[in-house]
C-alpha cells in the first residue's frame, strides 16, 4: 500500500531563499564528472516510458519545462513537496523531452538555460521524488486538454493532485488553461493548488527572463533569478595556445549545450578535482590578434594542471567589461592583470557573502 510507506518528500533546506551563492551545480557536476553518479544511478527517477514498472503513481504533480529551476520554480515546488508530504505521497514533474517547440516551430525553440540531467539533479535537492520525461510527439500535441488530463494525468498517473502557476497552458494548441484545470480537477475531485508567481522589481521570474539577463550579459541579474550563479559545461579543448605565452593559462571550451551569455570578460568559479578556483571567462572573438571566431576561454587562478579533453563548468559570478581590441600586445597583458585582481576580488566576496 501507498500509504504505509515513508516518502522522503522534504523541501530544500534553503527554499525559503535562494540557493546559496556556492550552492552550485558544481557540486552536482563533479558528481556526474567524477563517475559518482549519472541520471540513472540517482534516488530521483528520470523516466522517458509511462508504462515504466518504476513509475510512482498516486503523486502530487507538477507539469512544466523547469528550465533553469529558477526561484519561481522553487516556489512552486516547495509546495508541491509540502502537499506531498502531508499526505505521505511521493511528489514529481512531468516536463516533455525535446521541447514542444522542436516540432512545431524548430526555429523558435529557445537555447536551453539547464540540460535535463542537470534539471534532474536540481529537482532532487529540491526534494522531488520522481522526474518524468515524457517523449514529445504529434500523438501529445494533438491531445485535447480534457484526453491529456484524463489519459496522461488520471489514467497513466492517478495524480494525488496538482500544483500549478497561474499561467499553465497545456492540450492541443495550449487551449488548456488554469480555469479549464481547475474544472478538470475539480469534475475528478483532484486537488490543485495555484501558486502565484515569485516577482522582482515588478516583474515575474521566468525562464525568459533569466535567458535575457545572460544575452544582455546581466549575470548578476540572472542569478538573482535563479537563486543561484548560472552555469554551463563544456569540454576543455586545444586552442591556439597564446594565453599560455602571455601568462595567462586558459582552456577553451567546446560542446556546450546549454546557453552562453553574450560576449564579454567575465568573473566566475569552477571546480576541479573537488577544490574551487577563481575563473576569468572570456567570452567571444579575440580582436587584438585580429581572430573573428566566437569562443570561450576560461583561465583558472591559482591552477596548475592539464584540463584537455575534460568536462569543465563554470559558475557567472559578474561581468567585468565588454570584449575590446588593445593597441599592443602590453596593454592587453595590462588590462589582464587588472581583470584578474577583479576576478579574485568578486570571488572571495562571493565567498564570504555564502558563510
Amino acid at each position: 500500500m501507498v500509504g504505509s510507506r515513508k516518502y522522503d518528500c522534504r523541501p530544500f533546506a534553503t527554499l525559503t531563499r535562494p540557493f546559496s551563492p556556492l550552492f552550485s551545480s558544481l557540486v552536482l557536476s563533479h558528481r556526474h564528472e567524477s563517475g559518482q553518479f549519472s541520471v540513472k544511478d540517482l534516488d530521483l527517477n528520470v523516466l522517458r516510458d509511462l508504462s515504466a514498472s518504476q513509475l510512482m503513481k498516486r503523486v502530487w504533480l507538477s507539469i512544466g519545462n523547469f528550465d533553469g529551476v529558477h526561484r519561481g520554480h522553487q516556489a512552486m515546488l516547495s509546495r508541491l513537496v509540502a502537499r506531498a508530504r502531508q499526505d505521505n505521497l511521493p511528489c514529481a514533474v512531468l516536463t516533455f523531452d525535446p521541447h514542444p517547440l522542436t516540432l512545431i516551430r524548430p526555429n523558435s525553440v529557445p537555447a536551453p538555460l539547464t540540460t535535463l540531467e542537470q534539471r534532474a539533479a536540481l529537482l532532487r535537492e529540491l526534494g522531488l521524488n520522481q522526474v518524468i520525461a515524457y517523449p514529445t510527439d504529434a500523438a501529445l500535441l494533438e491531445m485535447s486538454p480534457a484526453a491529456f488530463f484524463e489519459q496522461i494525468l488520471l489514467q497513466k498517473l492517478d495524480i494525488a493532485g496538482l500544483v500549478e502557476g497561474p499561467n499553465f497552458l497545456f492540450g492541443h494548441h495550449r487551449a488548456g488553461t488554469v480555469d479549464t484545470l481547475t474544472t478538470l480537477c475539480a469534475q475528478a475531485n483532484r486537488p490543485l493548488e495555484i501558486v502565484q508567481p515569485v516577482l522582482v522589481e515588478g516583474n515575474w521570474i521566468s525562464s525568459s527572463a533569466v535567458r535575457q539577463a545572460l544575452q544582455a550579459g546581466q549575470v548578476k541579474q540572472a542569478a538573482d533569478f535563479l537563486g543561484r550563479p548560472y552555469s554551463l559545461t563544456g569540454t576543455v579543448v586545444t586552442g591556439a595556445q597564446r594565453g599560455r605565452t602571455l601568462g595567462f593559462p586558459t582552456a577553451n571550451l567546446s560542446d556546450v549545450q546549454t546557453l552562453i551569455p553574450t560576449e564579454g570578460v567575465y568573473s566566475g568559479q569552477a571546480m576541479v578535482q573537488q577544490q574551487l578556483y577563481a575563473a576569468a571567462i572570456n567570452i567571444g572573438p579575440n580582436p587584438t590578434f585580429r581572430e573573428e571566431r566566437q569562443k570561450m576561454e576560461i583561465h583558472l587562478l591559482d591552477f596548475a594542471g592539464d584540463l584537455y579533453g575534460q568536462l569543465l563548468t563554470v559558475e557567472f559570478l559578474d561581468h567585468l567589461r565588454p570584449v575590446h581590441r588593445f593597441d599592443s600586445v602590453d596593454a592587453l597583458k595590462a588590462q589582464l592583470d587588472i581583470d584578474l585582481a577583479k576576478v579574485r576580488q568578486t570571488w572571495q566576496a562571493a565567498k564570504m557573502r555564502a558563510r
